[in-house]
């Protein structure tokens, strides 16, 4: 793998799982030698963040890690329920049905009448779903689109991590779109997908509005100082 690729791959991880926050400044110096790479490869991976939206320009010398508040999740959900609802008919028509049986079963065995849901095997069942879906619809356009919206997703994702009903009710819901893709009932399947959509977008918009009494990572970018985000060079350069 590139010095780029395992800077972008890094940075990406950071911030889906929060730690690098919105507002954060990802100086190119800075991560550079945070990574353990050199200039050109870490300006590589920050010009990806940037081009997928993950990162934003302030200046010619600032870059932060891009807002995410209720209003973009709101759209990342519009787009979202357009193509998987879409994406559970196609499958549905085209896909193999043992495959989506299979999966069925996984989801079903996930989710005793007791116990925990683990919530890292609960996304790695996810991820089978969503390759099991993508060879279905087998449509690199659409492939595509889901992947950008899977890598935002993502962001959200974290903010209903620790919601341990929401999991438990997720699984059973993932259930349900397997069995009616399974069985190719298109209609079944997208509407199965839109309950699932509806009840994923509920708990994360509950979840960040609690977010400033609950200790979570909070979404809303820290004010930067005034220096950083003039355009006239320090007298350290430009680096």
């Amino acid at each position: 793998m590139r010095a780029s690729d395992r800077a972008y791959a890094t940075l990406l991880d950071e911030i889906q799982r929060g730690d690098l926050a919105p507002g954060a400044v990802l100086g190119e110096v800075e991560q550079a030698a945070r990574l353990g790479v050199s200039r050109t490869p870490a300006r590589e991976a920050i010009g990806r963040l940037i081009s997928n939206g993950l990162a934003a320009q302030l200046s010619p010398r600032v870059t932060v890690v891009s807002d995410f508040e209720a209003g973009d999740i709101r759209a990342l959900f519009e787009v979202r329920r357009a193509l998987e609802e879409n994406a559970a008919r196609l499958a549905a028509l085209k896909g193999d049905p043992a495959v989506f049986t299979e999966l069925a079963n996984a989801f079903a065995a996930a989710h005793p009448e007791s116990g925990e849901v683990a919530a890292d095997s609960y996304y790695e069942l996810i991820a089978r779903f969503d390759e099991a879906l993508d060879a279905a619809v087998n449509n690199q356009y659409f492939t595509n689109s889901l992947r950008t919206i899977r890598t935002h997703l993502a962001r959200a994702r974290r903010l209903a991590r620790d919601n341990r009903g929401r999991l438990h009710a997720s699984v059973a819901e993932h259930r349900l779109i397997a069995e009616a893709i399974a069985a190719g009932d298109g209609e079944l399947a997208a509407h199965a997908t839109h309950v699932h959509l509806h009840n994923a977008l509920t708990a994360i918009l509950t979840s960040l509005a609690q977010a400033p009494t609950t200790g979570a990572v909070p979404v809303v970018a820290p004010a930067l100082p005034t220096d950083l985000l003039s355009n006239e060079p320090t007298s350290e350069g430009t680096p």
